[in-house]
């Protein structure tokens, strides 16, 4: 046990090793949405040009899972918005200045550098020549058309800002109101899908789509000037560099930069265009971000495999005998598999003793890896001929013996198919560890979603295919070497 803690200990400390290997970087987190990424990349570089060692987990949630990771030491710093930390985070009732902000999370352990310069504050956009056919202006123009389709981001409909108190505010009765990614629905809105969503004011897409924004004329939304959180703990040099950035950046500024970020499909592009110097910073190459994804990720399917072998295996031999203890075994792997594996995710970070962390995606990929392993462990035991087990205990072979020489043997090539199909699906399922920080294969996805941009996605997703192929190859090699040759003989003739 205790040997089986040590390499998990070890595992997660890798996955959270620099790439330099010597210090430990400032870790910036980001959103799920443009401007958050550009902002990350950002204070990358203004951390980095102060001498410290910067890494930016980029699109890793919405407000809770970042503060969470904030709060638990995941990350360090992360940009929000003062409407957001009030609401969200603080969950004030009434207006609340940026001072006494500052004070309540400094309680909490949290520092707050002073607003950047702009106010992204949340918006209702349309398709312009849709409101103008339906001479739509405000948002209180909206009482009179309840049949319009709104499709709003799943934090707005969740938020004390967002989607029911803008209704209970403005007497709204909208009967069809969807939750939807915020990079998909301006796809969605384009396209005609839905009429209505939520946006931020700094947006490129507003003008790039040519969308109108409704206007806010009773007031509802706060200011949601842009701010950088960080820990009170971190190196002093932390605040002092990110103090840096206040004030430099417009509401149009920022708008620029979104509209850089989103037509070059390059974060870190629009970010030295905020330093005026669009040749320094050069990102790294396509291979060596592949290689870099690549390696993490199979560390991630790696340490979760072994875990996933090292419980699945004995509790299918436990599985494999008749009674209750094997139906609540298989019954219990069996209803983990059929969580959604983002539901899995956040209830595991929802445990204090886990939250935001790489150990946290290793014990989710654990769990999903076990179904397969325990099912084929204990269907291949069942499968022996009792007459082969009546042998073995002719044979005067102690218990111990005949499962390691005899049963266990026999039972290869259905224990090795359950860790290859579990194999398989780690691969997979291991690109969901990017939503917290873990990174992958998951990150190029999730950033291609977030632009729309189908050549990012296939940046993880063409990787991850490949690992699986080779995987399954590697597999089929290990059969050759583990599986005793006269059952593979036997296989053959089959």
């Amino acid at each position: 046990m205790k040997l089986r803690l040590t390499i998990l200990i070890l595992g997660a400390v890798l996955l959270d090793m620099p790439a330099a290997g010597v210090l430990q970087p400032v870790v910036i987190g980001s959103k799920k949405f443009t401007e958050s990424y550009v902002l990350g990349e950002i204070a990358k570089r203004v951390l980095e040009e102060a001498g410290l060692p910067a890494e930016h987990r980029q699109g890793m949630g919405g407000t809770i899972i970042l503060w969470e990771a904030l709060t638990q030491g995941a990350i360090t710093s992360y940009p929000d918005y003062t409407g957001t930390i009030s609401e969200e985070i603080l969950k004030t009732r009434g207006p609340m200045s940026q001072e006494e902000m500052s004070k309540e999370l400094s309680r909490r352990g949290i520092g707050m550098t002073g607003d950047l310069g702009f106010n992204n504050t949340y918006a209702l956009v349309m398709r312009r020549e849709r409101a103008r056919r339906l001479d739509i202006a405000t948002i209180s123009d909206l009482r009179k058309h309840p049949e319009l389709v709104v499709g709003v981001t799943h934090e707005f409909l969740r938020r004390n800002d967002g989607w029911q108190p803008l209704v209970d505010r403005y007497g709204l009765k909208m009967r069809d109101v969807r939750g939807i990614d915020h990079a998909l629905g301006y796809v969605a809105l384009a396209n005609g899908t839905i009429d209505l969503k939520d946006a931020y004011s700094t947006d490129a897409k507003i003008a790039e789509n040519n969308l109108v924004v409704l206007k806010d004329d009773l007031g509802f939304f706060p200011q949601y000037r842009a701010v950088f959180l960080y820990r009170l703990d971190a190196d002093r040099r932390v605040p002092a560099a990110l103090r840096r950035m206040e004030g430099t950046l417009s509401d149009a500024r920022m708008t620029q930069l979104n509209a850089v970020a989103e037509q070059t499909k390059d974060y870190s592009q629009a970010a030295s265009l905020y330093f005026r110097d669009a040749a320094r910073g050069k990102p790294a190459s396509l291979a060596s971000n592949i290689t870099r994804w690549t390696a993490r990720h199979l560390l991630l399917v790696g340490l979760s495999l072994f875990f996933s072998i090292l419980i699945g295996i004995p509790l299918g031999i436990w599985a494999s005998r008749p009674g209750l203890v094997s139906q609540l075994i298989l019954g219990t792997t069996g209803l983990v598999q059929t969580i959604p594996s983002l539901a899995l995710l956040a209830l595991l970070v929802s445990i204090p003793v886990l939250g935001i962390s790489p150990v946290t995606a290793i014990i989710a990929l654990v769990l999903y890896g076990l179904l397969p392993i325990v099912r084929n462990t204990a269907t291949g035991i069942q499968d022996i001929a009792v007459p082969l087990r009546e042998s073995a205990a002719a044979l005067g072979l102690e218990p111990r013996a005949q499962w390691i020489r005899i049963f266990l043997p026999m039972a290869s090539r259905s224990i090795l198919a359950g860790i290859k199909t579990s194999a398989v699906i780690s691969v997979g399922t291991a690109t969901l560890a990017a939503l917290i920080g873990a990174g992958g294969l998951g990150e190029p996805i999730l950033s291609g979603l977030n632009l729309n941009d189908p050549a990012t996605i296939l940046q993880g997703a063409i990787p991850a295919a490949v690992l699986a192929f080779f995987v399954q190859m590697s597999f089929d090699f290990l059969d050759r070497l583990l599986i005793p040759k006269g059952l593979r003989i036997g296989a053959n003739r089959g």
